[in-house]
């Protein structure tokens, strides 16, 4: 295809970043590249577990940059905007017709790190009118390491953040299925640093988490969570600050940053079958057609899919609509880090551009 740039998204049950990227490195040495482990996948078939996406960039109509920002825990504002500067600087130099119409940014970060919301901010900050899009790595739900990888560098408490440019059509957009409810549940206790809470209105928070949802506490899974998000209002729209797991404490782990004072609404999920499929007819009226979709899919969407047994429908609307990508453990848009969302860059026909 003559390809100018890759992304990769890899289940680390099927293969390890190191496997991959010395593969790479030993049959496509000359290819740029970057991506990421996994929680799930998104092939050309639909949702899938266990697998290894390749999506290529052909030379003739995109121009990539990358560029891997490490030691998130200790990164500042600063050093990101930097690296940004960096690549609009590189790729004004590759690209002269690059404007911020044309361009676009991609984010793939640890999603262990517990600094999305940090570097998201600092990106979108830096990046100015350019779209964010991106996910958080997974790994299928061990919660024990996740992997970015780029042009041969293999590492974590890293993000890698692409820029690229196009003379095809393309739309960012995000969908999400909740609505709140009028029970709310007070942080009390918290360890902001971990993501963790450990009191909901003065009480052991899986304890106080489960009475609100009328589920026995003893018995929650990372279903329970999936079926049962909770939000926060931020500018008057709700995000989704969704529940990663319970800890033997009774303590709950957050994908999402969280602190003392924090009021989350118990939010009751709609059709996602049905929002899903209003999203991507959106977007396709837009563009005139879609051509293809990235996506970030929250693993979080994949359990409840499974769960209210409409797993095969939204795979079926993926595959028809050229959904590829991943499942993630948190979802990037514009300034926001997200969760229980699907996030996504759209791509119409060039023709339609011309």
């Amino acid at each position: 295809m003559d390809a100018g740039f890759a992304l990769f998204f890899f289940s680390q049950s099927m293969m390890s970043a190191k496997a991959l990227s010395e593969a790479l490195a030993r049959h496509a040495p000359e290819l740029a590249h970057a991506g990421c482990s996994t929680a799930g996948e998104i092939t050309p078939a639909g949702l899938e577990d266990g697998h290894v996406v390749a999506i290529l960039f052909p030379r003739r109509t995109f121009t990539a940059v990358s560029a891997t920002i490490h030691d998130l825990s200790t990164a500042g504002m600063d050093e990101v905007a930097g690296e940004v500067e960096g690549l609009r600087r590189e790729l004004h130099a590759r690209n002269g017709l690059a404007r911020s119409g044309n361009v676009f940014a991609i984010c793939l970060i640890d999603g262990l790190s517990y600094a999305e919301e940090a570097v998201t901010s600092a990106l979108h900050w830096a990046l100015d009118d350019i779209p964010l899009i991106g996910g958080s790595a997974g790994d299928d739900l061990k919660f024990e390491t996740t992997t970015p990888i780029s042009n041969g560098h293999v590492g974590s408490d890293c993000a890698i953040v692409i820029l690229i440019a196009t003379d095809v059509p393309f739309h960012v957009f995000k969908t999400e299925n909740f609505v709140p409810t009028g029970e709310k549940l007070v942080v009390t206790a918290s360890d902001p640093e971990r993501r963790i809470v450990r009191e909901f209105n003065a009480g052991v928070a899986a304890e106080e988490f489960a009475a609100a949802v009328g589920i026995v506490h003893s018995a929650m899974t990372p279903l329970s969570f999936a079926s049962h998000p909770v939000v926060v209002k931020v500018g008057g729209e709700y995000y989704c600050r969704s529940i990663q797991k319970m800890n033997k404490d009774g303590s709950l782990t957050f994908y999402c940053a969280i602190d003392d004072g924090v009021v989350l609404s118990i939010a009751k999920p709609t059709g996602m079958v049905d929002s899903t499929r209003a999203a991507l007819k959106n977007v396709s009226e837009r563009l005139g057609g879609i051509d293809m979709i990235l996506g970030f899919d929250c693993v979080l969407r994949r359990l409840d899919a499974r769960n209210r047994q409409v797993f095969r429908d939204i795979s079926e609307l993926y595959r028809a609509n050229r959904v590829v990508g991943f499942g993630t453990y948190g979802e990037q848009y514009r300034s926001m880090h997200l969760n229980q969302t699907f996030t996504g860059i759209a791509f119409g026909q060039q023709q339609a551009a011309e």
